[in-house]
């Protein structure tokens, strides 16, 4: 080629040539890839295609078509030393081995955004890939760069690989957290034990919301104050946490609020009382069947005790307490807001100081937090204002305007 230039012009003009040849190929291979590829892909709604034929993988896949020109054309350049041919050569290797890396990591992320699309719901993922593919890249990368290091110093991977394993001990130092989090990402996944949009709770690193993120080395987690915290993911295996998700599924959420009452207020009901309670609906059924067994029960009793049977206290009543129990009961079970699927009882509670407890445990049809909120808040001011109906009062601890209003009743002259 060019027999009548020197030697270097035409090993010049070869290098030259190659080049513009690289470059068109590189040229070439973006046409056809970038714009046939991409088209055919539009009709593939296979799940792989978006992946192997993804745009990034494509550019990338494109700049390998230059490396791999000059490796098969370094050899034709004329009057090439073999020490310069041997060094082009081995760059180009290296280039090439560094765009196939980058083809497999743009795969990877690919594969990982086509699991998790951005407008599919958060949690509906069954499982998280992303620590899988951070890992893969990091695996990736430095199987890639001892290959790149190898081929440039012209020596077999081997050899550094080796070299590697008399370090173990060092790297065994500088990748421990990644080690450990990716063991614990493993037991997270293979468990099913946290997914993204996880409501969990952490105490110990501040943490309580949802999960955004699950990546090799950490898990983020956006509080309910719109805070993100970052926690290692071998903290979640070797550490305790709670998980929302059962709630979640489950339908239901559970609602456990007391009413303490003041025990003085307690006590049996007169037959005007009962005859008065009567009128609400809800406590009808309840009222009639306690009547038929405690006159059932009172007539046993006369017949047993004679004429001790005039005592009150030997006989059977019915209590304001008791009966405003059956009333809230009956309540949360006409509640279109309670789940009637789930646990629900009304108990009353060991008495204390301060008062004696009442309890409603149920669940809510609903476990979105507002609404929950909002069908709990009703139920309870329901309850609280219908107390004077039973005669009951809440009890409360007195406050200084208390003790204010008690001293002026005490020091004002009584009118005569």
């Amino acid at each position: 080629m060019f027999p009548d230039l020197e030697p270097w012009a035409q090993a010049t003009l070869g290098l030259a040539l190659l080049s513009i040849l690289a470059l068109s190929a590189r040229l070439l291979a973006q046409w056809l890839l970038v714009r046939v590829v991409s088209r055919l892909k539009a009709g593939l709604q296979a799940r792989w295609a978006q992946v192997v034929l993804c745009d990034t993988v494509l550019s990338r896949l494109a700049q390998v078509a230059p490396s791999l020109v000059v490796q098969a054309g370094i050899l034709a350049v004329p009057h090439l030393p073999d020490a310069a041919s041997a060094v082009i050569r081995n760059v180009a290797v290296a280039l090439t081995v560094l765009h196939v890396v980058r083809v497999l990591i743009a795969m990877l992320d690919a594969l990982n955004t086509s699991r998790e699309p951005a407008d599919e719901p958060r949690g509906s993922q069954r499982r998280s890939i992303k620590s899988y593919v951070q890992l893969g890249k990091l695996m990736l990368i430095l199987l890639g760069g001892i290959v790149i290091v190898a081929t440039l110093i012209d020596r077999s991977p081997l050899i550094l690989l080796s070299g590697l394993g008399a370090m173990s001990a060092v790297l065994m130092l500088v990748f421990k957290d990644t080690i450990l989090s990716f063991t614990a990402g493993v037991q997270l996944t293979a468990n099913d034990l946290l997914r993204v949009g996880d409501w969990i709770e952490m105490p110990q690193v501040g943490a309580d919301g949802d999960v955004i993120d699950i990546a090799l080395n950490t898990v983020k987690v956006q509080n309910w104050d719109k805070t993100i915290v970052t926690i290692p993911t071998w903290r979640l295996m070797s550490e305790s946490y709670r998980n929302w998700r059962g709630m979640s599924q489950s339908g239901g959420r559970r609602m456990k609020r007391s009413l303490r009452l003041d025990m003085t207020s307690v006590h049996f009901l007169s037959e005007a009382q009962i005859q008065r309670l009567g009128r609400i609906a809800l406590l009808r059924p309840y009222l009639e069947g306690k009547q038929r067994d405690i006159l059932q029960t009172n007539a046993t009793l006369r017949a047993t005790l004679g004429e001790q049977a005039s005592e009150p206290a030997n006989l059977r009543r019915l209590t304001n307490l008791g009966t405003f129990r059956a009333y809230a009961e009956a309540y949360l079970r006409a509640h279109p807001g309670i789940h009637q699927g789930m646990m629900l009882m009304v108990r009353t509670l060991e008495p204390t100081s301060e008062g004696v407890p009442v309890e409603l445990y149920c669940f809510t049809s609903t476990t979105a937090w507002v609404p929950y909120e909002e069908i709990q808040g009703n139920i309870v001011d329901h309850l609280i204002a219908i107390l004077p109906e039973f005669e009951l009062q809440l009890y409360q601890s007195p406050s200084g305007s208390d003790f204010r209003r008690g001293m002026l009743g005490a020091t004002s002259p009584t009118l005569s």
